[in-house]
């Protein structure tokens, strides 16, 4: 016969404490997609004087529809799929080799190479370097500035190195190699197989930061057509600035009136390219969510 243990006062009350948080937290978190859903679709005085503050206020969609008129907004979705496809796929080209070779106790040196990929961590060249060498190396302007540099990350490289030297099994590896499989054969043929969680936590590490990445294009980049949706979303902020302080230094109302007008236009541009830029993420999120788990559970672990 089960018995069943009642909750102590202190219990109860942590529960409470606990639940309060919990929702604070999600308010917290849901306010400012809830704030940018409406002001993308509502009228941008509203948005401008404070009346709007959670739910739509005159209601438009005019926003969205510039959005879908402008080229260079589209061009930047697209640069930006473009590059977060490719550079998913040389990260991991880049990362999951190498962690598997490093994760090898008959790799000789595996320690010292180890031990310089760790040294970058924490020491750099710098931003001037960096810029030097990428301008040296001709990537200037090219959808290489945004690829290359970023090839590997040493963090995922380590917590891809952890994962196979906990959930690979040395035997395999031994019997495999009993039965005459090369190096090459059972990196391929049975390590990879067995890697699935490991691949899908890094591409979708991966993934997300070059979807929000803009640093790089910001140093690497002047040609326009190879703008990501991010510095694109950064263009409109300066003009919507720009525009609003000409409207307040002293113009003839019809010019400051005019300038006002396009500011306001630029904040609903704003709001709605930040859906349109995170729509997918949100979209997809959902799906992939256990792997954003199991690439925490992949990090806890340090070996």
């Amino acid at each position: 016969m089960s018995t069943v243990i009642k909750d102590t006062k202190a219990d109860k009350v942590f529960k409470i404490l606990n639940y309060s948080f919990l929702f604070f937290a999600f308010i917290i978190v849901l306010y400012p997609l809830i704030y940018i859903i409406s002001a993308s679709v509502s009228n941008p005085s509203e948005v401008s004087s404070g009346k709007m503050w959670l739910f739509p206020k005159g209601v438009t969609w005019e926003g969205y529809k510039l959005i879908l008129q402008n080229d260079l907004i589209w061009k930047g979705y697209l640069n930006t799929i473009f590059y977060t496809v490719l550079g998913t796929m040389v990260n991991l080209l880049f990362t999951i080799p190498a962690a598997y070779a490093l994760s090898r106790k008959d790799l000789a040196g595996r320690n010292l190479f180890m031990g310089l990929f760790v040294f970058t961590m924490f020491f750099s060249g710098g931003l001037i370097p960096s810029y030097l060498l990428i301008k040296n190396l001709g990537m200037i302007d090219t959808i290489w500035a945004m690829i290359i540099p970023g090839a590997c990350s040493v963090w995922n490289l380590i917590v891809t190195r952890v994962f196979f030297q906990v959930s690979i099994p040395k035997e395999l590896e031994e019997a495999a190699a009993i039965d005459g499989c090369t190096n090459m054969k059972l990196f391929v043929r049975i390590i990879l197989p067995l890697s699935t969680p490991i691949i899908a936590v890094m591409a979708l590490f991966y993934g997300v930061g070059h979807w929000n990445s803009y640093f790089d294009a910001l140093i690497y980049l002047s040609n326009k057509d190879l703008y990501p949706l991010q510095l694109v979303l950064r263009e409109i902020l300066v003009v919507q600035s720009m525009t609003a302080e000409m409207a307040g230094n002293g113009m003839s109302s019809s010019v400051a009136e005019a300038a006002h007008h396009k500011a306001e236009l630029a904040a609903i541009i704003k709001y709605g390219v930040m859906i349109v830029s995170t729509l997918p993420i949100i979209i997809v999120y959902p799906f992939l969510q256990r792997f954003f788990v199991k690439g925490v559970m992949i990090g806890s672990v340090k070996g």
